[in-house]
């Protein structure tokens, strides 16, 4: 599975921010909780139109986005 199959972005729709499948679920939110340390089985529970995917989904997009080279100048 890729993210990109999953996370969308409308810059008109929660403030620009990336959701899931173009619902008002913004994957911040689902990092959130899952950083909280709610199970995933009670996010599926309280959210009942996201998808187990979807989860799966954010923590790629969000391993991604971490996923950078580090550039330091030498300044010497």
């Amino acid at each position: 599975m890729k993210y990109v199959d999953r996370i969308t972005f409308d810059p008109k729709q929660c403030g620009g921010r990336t959701c899931i499948r173009g619902m008002r679920i913004r994957v911040k939110d689902v990092l959130d909780l899952l950083a909280a340390g709610v199970p995933e089985t009670e996010i599926l529970a309280d959210i009942p139109y996201l998808e187990a995917e979807d989860i799966r989904a954010c923590l790629e997009y969000a391993a991604q986005e971490v996923d950078h080279s580090v550039l330091l100048a030498s300044g010497r």
